[in-house]
């Protein structure tokens, strides 16, 4: 019995054409020749600039996500960028701020302080600088509390001076400090001159308020506001000429004789921190070595100058 022969080739459904290769081959060299000519005869600009114009919508469209993003993400970084700029510009004008009151401060001191040095260099007694502690807890009372005591050389009676004038007196020494009455304090007193007329008479601590008073003074006496009160150096406490007060306000009253003088105090307590303390002007300044030597030595310079 013959053996039956079968036809092995797929039917035409399956046939597969030219090979992946034969195709791969083909098309390179296709796409190769079109991009040769259009370089060369440049026809498919015309194609290109259709397909452009109708894509540029839908690129637009699909770009506007992108776009919000990125708008989106630099404000983002903009705004931290801006709040920490503002922390560190906030920050910096506090130092600054800070620094520029120090200096304020300390220019203020400073000039104080230079005052202080003159005043110290006109006066023909021995003084101690010094600095002011704390106002007294008395609240019936006007004192400090500075910062030099006995051992330092401060005594009771000492007068206290600022470069405006006369601040007070020292009235109670403790070893390492001690407690000035300023002359607005109600039991202080003080001899004064009037510098326009010559008259002597004494101020007093005011009944009230940071002003002092001239009492039993009488009522024709010649006084007018703005007259300055300067120490009259005869009591042996108090350098002569050193500012005390100026005439506020004068009240005559001719039914009771007398006239109501306010005065306003040369030296202001509040806000002062340095202070000079004088020797009592009884107490003078030993002679300068030599001067017997050298003769007489003038008032001025008889005594050294710390």
């Amino acid at each position: 019995m013959a053996t039956a022969t079968y036809d092995r080739t797929p039917p035409p459904f399956f046939r597969q054409g030219p090979s992946a290769l034969t195709k791969l081959a083909f098309f390179a060299g296709l796409a190769i020749f079109l991009m040769v000519a259009d370089t060369r005869f440049q026809f498919a600009r015309p194609l290109r600039a259709a397909v452009a114009t109708v894509l540029l919508p839908v690129q637009q469209t699909l770009a506007v996500p992108v776009e919000l993003w990125r708008r989106a993400s630099d404000y983002v970084r903009g705004l931290h960028a801006a709040l920490a700029g503002e922390r560190a510009a906030r920050e910096q004008l506090a130092q600054q701020s800070a620094q520029a009151a120090a200096a304020a401060r300390l220019t203020v001191e400073n000039e104080r302080l230079r005052a202080l040095l003159d005043l110290r260099g006109s006066l023909t007694v021995r003084s101690i600088a010094a600095e002011v502690l704390h106002e007294a807890a008395d609240p019936y009372s006007r004192k400090l509390v500075i910062d030099r005591g006995a051992t330092h050389g401060v005594v009771p009676g000492a007068p206290v001076l600022v470069p405006a004038g006369v601040l007070g007196q020292v009235t109670r020494v403790f070893p390492m400090s001690a407690q000035v009455t300023l002359l607005i304090d109600k039991d202080a007193a003080i001899p004064v001159l009037n510098a326009r007329t010559r008259a002597r008479s004494v101020a007093v601590g005011g009944s009230g308020g940071d002003v002092m008073e001239l009492r039993y003074m009488a009522a024709n006496a010649d006084v007018r506001a703005d007259d300055l009160l300067v120490t009259s150096g005869v009591d042996g406490v108090y350098p002569a000429d050193v500012p005390v007060a100026r005439v506020q306000a004068v009240e005559r009253r001719g039914e009771s004789g007398f006239a109501r003088i306010v005065l306003q105090p040369a030296a202001q307590a509040d806000g002062v921190r340095h202070v000079l303390v004088l020797e009592p002007v009884g107490r003078p300044l030993p002679p300068v070595e030599g001067a017997a030597a050298a003769g007489p030595v003038p008032a001025a310079s008889a005594a050294p100058r710390r």
